[in-house]
C-alpha cells in the first residue's frame, strides 16, 4: 500500500528529475530471431574497469522480456536530428515497425543505428530488480562512433540539443 507521504515524495522526485537533462538513446537487442528497440534516457556509465554501462527498463516495457533473455544489447546514442526516431521508438510504433525509420546495421550481433553518434555493444553481465524496473548491466564488447557530437537531449518533458555541436575530440569530466 502506498502511503500519502510516499506519493507526495514520488511526485516531488519526478518534478526534480524533469530538470536532469539526459542524452536520448535507443536500446536494441535481438532475441529469438526478432529485433527489439526502445527509446530511453535511463542509461549511464557504470565502470571503466571493466568498461560497462547500465540501462534501467520498466518491467512493463515490451523490450523487457527480450533484454532479459538476450545475450547482448546495444546503446545507440542519438543525434539531435534523430528526434523523429526517438518518437518512433518511444511508442510511436510497435515491434518490428520501430526499425522502419533510421539506417540499421543488422550484420552486428544486435541491431545498430549506423549513423548514431555512438553505438555501444554490450554483453549482458548482470540483471537486478528494483521497484518497477530491472537494471541491466552490460560489459562493453565494441564501440562505434560517427560524426560530430550533437546530442539529442531530453529535459523538462521536451527535446532539445546543445547550442553548439562539439568536436569528436572534446574533453569531458573523465
Amino acid at each position: 500500500m502506498t502511503h500519502p507521504d510516499d506519493t507526495a515524495l514520488a511526485d516531488a522526485t519526478k518534478l526534480a528529475l524533469r530538470r536532469l537533462a539526459k542524452s536520448v538513446v535507443v536500446i536494441t537487442c535481438r532475441h529469438e530471431g526478432r529485433r527489439y528497440a526502445m527509446a530511453a534516457t535511463a542509461v549511464d556509465a557504470l565502470s571503466m574497469e571493466p568498461p560497462s554501462l547500465l540501462a534501467c527498463v520498466n518491467r512493463s516495457a515490451s523490450i523487457h522480456p527480450a533484454l532479459a533473455g538476450a545475450e547482448m544489447f546495444a546503446i545507440n546514442i542519438l543525434r539531435r536530428d534523430h528526434e523523429p526516431l526517438s518518437h518512433h521508438c518511444g511508442g510511436g510504433a510497435k515491434g518490428e515497425a520501430r526499425f522502419e525509420l533510421g539506417s540499421w546495421d543488422d550484420e552486428a550481433p544486435v541491431p545498430i543505428l549506423a549513423d548514431a553518434q555512438a553505438a555501444i555493444l554490450c554483453r549482458r553481465d548482470a540483471t537486478f530488480e528494483y521497484g518497477t524496473h530491472s537494471i541491466f548491466v552490460g560489459r562493453v564488447a565494441e564501440v562505434r562512433t560517427f560524426g560530430e557530437v550533437d546530442p539529442l537531449v531530453y529535459v523538462d518533458g521536451r527535446y532539445t540539443g546543445l547550442h553548439n555541436s562539439l568536436s569528436p575530440m572534446g574533453r569531458g569530466l573523465g
